[in-house]
């Protein structure tokens, strides 16, 4: 709805979803009734039928509510399937082109985060956006999965209210709102979402295992890296980990998926055995080797002045340590 609400021409909104006034009911909710826009809606799933209904019209804009509805009669197989989804989509691409009017595609996800349908559509399509979210947090990251006309490693944090999404101009500040000064057990890492650098916490609890095999889980990071890091640690630092279970999470639901917080996971674990908290102005960056070493990473010069930017003064790098044991030892 946000979307569609922006332009200066019309706006046509295909139901294949929803009811025209279901869709009005989310309209009023979210307060977009009072947008200056003019806003159709066409409840149709037959891709001939959309185009004949809107190509006369004056678009600014045309939003199809899912592609995986859609069919066209000329095609056997039922909506949903790799024939009609490549059909309709090069229908409406060619639309598109003819009218010069943008398409937007509202497409499923699998369990898995794929794109339903056909991989060839990501491949048909200018831009793919992929608008992600943890259902027990409000935060929301719009990707660029592929852009024809610009950058593709851009992303927008959006924060879910009852109003809509709103913009969250410094995701730092959201992430690291609800720190507690000097909790044991807690690092701050500077992460990349895009080409934007954002401070968050990482926490380790470790305490001793009831069990034969001790736990490792976490939240936000992937296990087997936080296995392979422990093993780092309970050889080079000499932390007795072998009978502790191990608990890793990045506070505020965000999920880490690059090296470089591979540091600060070991400084939140090393600081939950020793019971000693890190210093509240430490930001750790770094991915940390096999061999206990502290790796350099991308955009290590714009992720220490963010960082000192927001009063975290002391960066911990490959530039100030080469080896993790290094820091661990002063704990």
């Amino acid at each position: 709805m946000d979307v569609g609400a922006s332009p200066q021409g019309g706006v046509v909104y295909v139901c294949g979803e929803e009811s025209p006034s279901q869709v009005k009911l989310r309209i009023d909710r979210l307060g977009q009734q009072k947008k200056p826009v003019t806003l159709q809606m066409l409840p149709e799933t037959d891709v001939d039928a959309i185009i004949a209904s809107v190509e006369k019209l004056d678009l600014s804009l045309l939003i199809v509510d899912s592609v995986q509805t859609l069919y066209t009669s000329e095609l056997p197989g039922l909506s949903g399937s790799i024939s009609q989804i490549r059909e309709c989509t090069a229908r409406l691409i060619g639309f598109a082109k003819s009218k010069n009017v943008p398409v937007m595609l509202v497409g499923h996800v699998t369990k898995d985060g794929e794109m339903a349908g056909p991989k060839v559509l990501e491949h048909m399509v200018d831009v793919v956006l992929e608008l992600t979210g943890d259902r027990y947090y409000d935060l929301r990251l719009l990707r660029t999965q592929k852009n024809r006309f610009g950058a593709s490693d851009e992303v927008g944090v959006f924060k879910m209210v009852e109003s809509g999404m709103e913009e969250v101009k410094n995701p730092s500040e959201l992430f690291l709102a609800e720190r507690e000064s000097g909790a044991v057990g807690s690092a701050i890492a500077v992460v990349m979402e895009g080409t934007r650098p954002v401070l968050v916490e990482v926490q380790a609890l470790v305490v001793e295992s009831e069990l034969p095999i001790p736990r490792r889980v976490s939240q936000g990071v992937d296990v087997r890296r936080v296995q392979i890091l422990l093993g780092v640690l309970s050889k080079y630092t000499k932390l007795n980990l072998g009978t502790k279970d191990v608990f890793v999470k990045i506070a505020g639901g965000l999920t880490v998926k690059e090296p470089a917080v591979d540091l600060a996971v070991c400084l939140a674990v090393a600081s939950s055995v020793s019971g000693k908290p890190l210093p509240n102005t430490v930001a750790a960056v770094g991915e940390v080797g096999l061999l206990g070493e502290i790796r350099s990473v991308s955009w290590s010069e714009k992720r220490e002045k963010e960082a000192k930017k927001l009063g975290y003064t002391l960066f911990y790098s490959r530039s100030s340590h080469k080896k993790v044991s290094e820091i661990v030892k002063n704990l």
